[in-house]
């Protein structure tokens, strides 16, 4: 394992953060304003994204042509890289073919070689191959929910956890380079009950028709809110709009006028002013709650 102290040995350095996600488009939905903030004041950031979208359905009523559809590995692809762009992010396909959302009842087999059932030591060897590459001193990515139950999802949390926990381990995949120890984990946490609320009230009180009424009226009340996990929250409300313009580069996924832009950035900015997360491993100190993914990095790296 590679020790923390040795870090002090990069003195001045960038600070780098690692997010990885299932699909494209999943970067610029959870977190994307934390991203665009870090890479405005000097960190690296780089996004992985697991698979390639290739089973993800038309969700904007505008690109929903014979055309697009023939195009999707294609289309995702050039959005992909237009996202990144816009955020300033670095980008890597991890390689992995998209494993769609079954449905039916009974639920079909998911397909033969999809994401999720690739083994997880060969999907969490290529993950550690690029954070050695990178070397990342935060990793972000889903709980062990998948943030919503999509395979994919749940595999890129499991893929995740064990790259992390393996990097650092020189005895473990050893040809996917030098041994790297990334110094936090946090697990990013999106559409909680009492944000939804929220928002619910702000709109209504401002005589704005609320979307998330019907989402309200069928919440399970005793369905825990993941805002009871959250130890670290960012203020990055100024970054709003270019998770927005991000978020619009996805036009196969992201219908501009959905529920994704239903809130006015500036009641956004004013009711829920930050992006939040769950912080699952730490190598250094630091004092929950958090207001910055970085909180104990900064002095090992960047003096």
């Amino acid at each position: 394992m590679v020790g923390t102290d040795e870090l002090i040995a990069e003195p001045g350095s960038r600070l780098r953060l690692m997010a990885v996600h299932a699909h494209p488009d999943d970067e610029s939905s959870k977190g994307a304003a934390t991203m665009a903030k870090y890479v405005a004041e000097g960190a690296e950031v780089m996004v992985v994204t697991c698979t390639g979208g290739e089973a993800g359905s038309v969700l904007n009523p505008a690109m929903d042509r014979p055309e697009v559809r023939e195009n999707m590995t294609d289309l995702r692809r050039e959005e992909m890289a237009r996202a990144a762009k816009i955020l300033g992010v670095k980008h890597h396909w991890l390689g992995f073919v998209d494993s769609g959302l079954p449905e039916g009842d009974p639920l079909p087999p998911l397909p033969e070689g999809c994401f999720a059932r690739v083994p997880l030591e060969e999907s969490a060897s290529e993950l550690v191959r690029v954070i050695r590459d990178f070397r990342p001193h935060v990793v972000v990515t889903y709980d062990e929910n998948g943030g919503y139950p999509h395979p994919d999802h749940i595999r890129c949390h499991e893929v995740s956890v064990a790259a992390f926990d393996a990097a650092a381990e020189p005895d473990r995949y050893a040809h996917a380079g030098e041994p790297w120890q990334p110094l936090k984990l946090y697990y990013i946490h999106g559409m909680s009950r009492r944000r939804m609320q929220l928002f619910h009230d702000a709109l209504v009180a401002a005589g704005e028709e609320s979307p998330y009424a019907e989402w309200l009226a069928k919440w399970d009340p005793s369905r825990p809110d993941v805002m009871e996990r959250v130890t670290t929250r960012v203020g990055c409300a100024e970054y709003f709009e270019t998770r927005d313009e991000a978020l619009r580069a996805h036009a196969t996924q992201i219908d501009p006028n959905s529920r994704w832009f239903a809130v006015p950035l500036e009641l956004q900015r004013e009711v829920w002013p930050t992006e939040d997360y769950e912080l699952v491993r730490s190598l250094v100190d630091s004092t929950l709650p958090e207001d910055d993914l970085f909180a104990g990095v900064r002095e090992k790296v960047t003096t």
